[in-house]
């Protein structure tokens, strides 16, 4: 049997969690809020059950068969997603949206960001955060190039 190259695949994972939050930025005025954000910036908030779906990529390992341990991809998830977001009034329990809006795509970034510092260095691929079955968010760690 002749030797093999190198096997890249992307495995995902994904959880679920429920969280309020208001869409509002400080930046705006109250009016301006209401016409942004319509019946998301309700003065009380309301909620959502996100899912969502972690993508790491790399080389298949010859001995272990795996991409990732998924015991080790779970626990680094429960760490970034479940416990700093489940149940949890985004907007004044978690510290980092106290100065960023609540967005989909916001906590896309957050998600991402904190999963960097569990995860080994280059292994992330895709974060995909379902707000609804309609609504939708993927990042990929893209960051524009400031001019």
């Amino acid at each position: 049997m002749s030797p093999r190259s190198a096997r890249l695949a992307r495995l995902s994972r994904s959880v679920t969690f429920s969280a309020c939050h208001r869409l509002h930025s400080k930046s705006l005025s109250d009016e301006e809020n209401l016409k942004l954000f319509g019946k998301c910036n309700n003065p009380n908030g309301h909620g959502h059950n996100y899912k969502v779906v972690v993508t790491v990529r790399g080389e298949i390992d010859p001995v272990s068969g795996m991409v990732m341990n998924l015991t080790e991809l779970k626990e680094f998830m429960q760490e970034a997603i479940m416990e700093p977001l489940d149940h949890k009034n985004l907007d004044k329990d978690v510290p980092y949206f106290s100065e960023v809006v609540s967005t989909t795509e916001n906590i896309a970034v957050f998600i991402w960001d904190s999963l960097q510092k569990l995860l080994p260095q280059g292994i992330l691929y895709k974060v995909e955060v379902q707000e609804t079955e309609q609504n939708v968010v993927v990042y990929k760690g893209e960051e524009t190039i400031v001019k």
